[in-house]
């Protein structure tokens, strides 16, 4: 007895994968300062206090040691890394000034709202020669704004305050509804952390910067909630592709 009936396999219906947007946009933004000649480097996410406190001149009192901030491991003798600066801090113990390195990846803290995450991306750099001022980071931070959001957009310095850059400032952008929104924080390096790698700072100066890769891809896709880049839904992840 003969059938009508479709007994064939179905189709696989094939649809190609993309990178997710925040890989996209961390190489994106490390290739563009690959392209001015900073240096990639890589280092550990478990890091000690030594490398991720001391070195860049964050006291014992500072709150970001505390409990309640830092995701400490093995009873305390070790910590997942809060920020990259470590990595900056191991490149200029292994080399001499001229130097110009940047490091990207996962970094960790307490945090978890709409616009923070315990775990987010975030590239830092750094460059120490001789004779690096002020006006040489104003004018490296304006290539990097410009070249993300365009040569139009607005931005402003405002005087900030962090241990291991001395002066220090954050850095704003002006939105299309005329509020102005933190990208990025810098200044030149502090002395003390230049000692602390055995670079004289009589001879050389250096200038740093650090970013958050999630922030600079809520910016550009007008995204509101940082946590919808994780919550590994298709109909939010494929408008991306």
């Amino acid at each position: 007895m003969s059938s009508n009936k479709d007994i064939s396999p179905p189709k696989i219906i094939k649809e190609r994968g993309a990178v997710h947007p925040i890989n996209h946009m961390k190489d994106s933004i490390m290739n563009l300062l690959a392209s001015f000649g900073f240096e990639i480097i890589d280092g550990p996410e478990i890091e000690t206090e030594e490398f991720n406190f001391d070195m860049l001149n964050i006291k014992k009192t500072h709150p970001a040691r505390q409990m309640h901030d830092t995701f400490y491991v093995e009873n305390k003798s070790n910590l997942l890394r809060t920020h990259t600066s470590p990595v900056q801090i191991r490149g200029m113990l292994e080399k001499s000034p001229p130097l110009a390195f940047i490091s990207g990846g996962k970094v960790y803290r307490k945090d978890d709202d709409a616009t923070h995450l315990p775990m987010f991306h975030q590239i830092e750099g750094i460059l120490v020669d001789e004779n690096v001022s002020f006006a040489h980071l104003k004018d490296l931070i304006y290539k990097i704004v410009h070249s993300l959001f365009g040569k139009d957009i607005e931005l402003r310095f405002r005087p900030s305050y962090f241990p291991f850059t001395e002066p220090s400032a954050e850095v704003d952008i002006l939105s299309s509804e005329g509020k102005w929104l933190e990208i990025l924080g810098c200044g030149l390096v502090n002395p003390i952390v230049l000692e602390n790698c055995n670079i004289d700072s009589n001879s050389y100066s250096g200038l740093a910067f650090g970013l958050g890769i999630e922030r600079i891809a809520m910016l550009k896709h007008g995204v509101k909630d940082i946590r919808e880049f994780y919550k590994s839904n298709l109909d939010f992840l494929c408008q991306f592709k």
